[in-house]
């Protein structure tokens, strides 16, 4: 994490009278709709009309099944299970921490993590890499779970 990232957390957890390192800390909440509206300007960028992201498409995305990927990951719920509160797990049985805010809080404030998994993610269950738009519906869906 970069020296200005650290410095914004402890700013915003300063302004919030929290610590920035807690687990529901003011500060990744705050990082978390940073990364919303980078994603906000790839898709206004696109000129496709955008207007907003729609946790009820990022609803959709997440529990749907497009066997468009691959075969041994046919949805995001395969390995995630149907709840994002809830903990999952890889195809080697490995636990997978849940995808809600709300319960891993830390889950979506470095950008190339995030980037990485979407690129495998979207990969593996829709054949191809995800929109802006899919993107930030479906992390505007975890920023409400």
């Amino acid at each position: 994490m970069s020296f200005f990232a650290i410095a914004r957390l402890l700013i915003v957890a300063a302004v919030a009278g929290g610590s920035a390192w807690s687990a529901n800390g003011p500060a990744n909440a705050a990082m978390m709709q940073d990364n919303i509206e980078r994603y906000r300007v790839e898709a206004k960028a696109l000129g496709q009309g955008f207007e907003a992201f729609s946790a009820e498409r990022g609803r959709i995305l997440f529990s749907s099944s497009p066997a468009a990927g691959k075969p041994d990951t046919p949805s995001c719920t395969a390995c995630h299970t149907t709840d994002p509160a809830g903990v999952g797990q890889t195809r080697a049985g490995k636990e997978i921490a849940p995808m809600a805010l709300s319960r891993t809080p830390d889950r979506y404030i470095d950008v190339k993590k995030i980037e990485k998994w979407f690129r495998r993610n979207c990969n593996s269950v829709l054949g191809r890499e995800c929109t802006p738009l899919e993107k930030g519906d479906f992390l505007t869906f975890m920023a409400s779970q």
